[in-house]
């Protein structure tokens, strides 16, 4: 049996990123730095299931607090991959052409690299959920991982 390749992210197979300061990441302590979204509360009651649901290793990385403290982010490992639940709706979904993967299950939009990081949100979702990605991990595990937790939580549609 041939063994399964996850795909890599590649930066000719992706558009540039165009908000990423809105998600940037930097350790202060042991927290990491993120700055929060602003569901409505629907949006927040989907996004406060999500992040009971997801798993406490991503990758291989450790779970990390994140500040300000929010009960609609979380990261883990350093450098961080950081989820945000309840972002805006991504402008460059507009985009026919943006390129996307469906993995674990969920379609996600794919945007990068800038600043070194991946942007990766989910779309075909009632609530947009963010994952940016360091480089240095070179693929796709973070998003495979955590795919049971937002199939379980954040219902499909637009």
């Amino acid at each position: 049996m041939t063994p399964r390749r996850r795909p890599a992210l590649r930066a000719a197979s992706l558009t540039p990123l165009l908000l990423l300061a809105a998600t940037a990441c930097s350790s202060s302590g042991d927290a990491v730095e993120v700055v929060p979204p602003a569901p409505d509360a629907a949006a927040a009651r989907i996004c406060d299931a999500l992040l009971d649901e997801v798993p406490d290793s991503v990758a291989g990385l450790e779970r990390r607090e994140t500040e300000p403290a929010s009960r609609f982010t979380t990261a883990w490992g350093d450098p961080a991959v950081v989820l945000r639940c309840g972002v805006v709706r991504p402008e460059e979904m507009n985009n026919p052409r943006a390129p996307g993967a469906r993995l674990g299950g969920v379609d996600w939009m794919l945007e990068g690299p800038r600043d070194g990081r991946y942007r990766c949100t989910t779309a075909l979702r009632k609530v947009y959920v963010e994952v940016t990605i360091p480089g240095k991990y070179g693929d796709v595990q973070a998003l495979e991982d955590l795919a049971p937790a937002i199939r379980k939580t954040v219902p499909a549609g637009v």
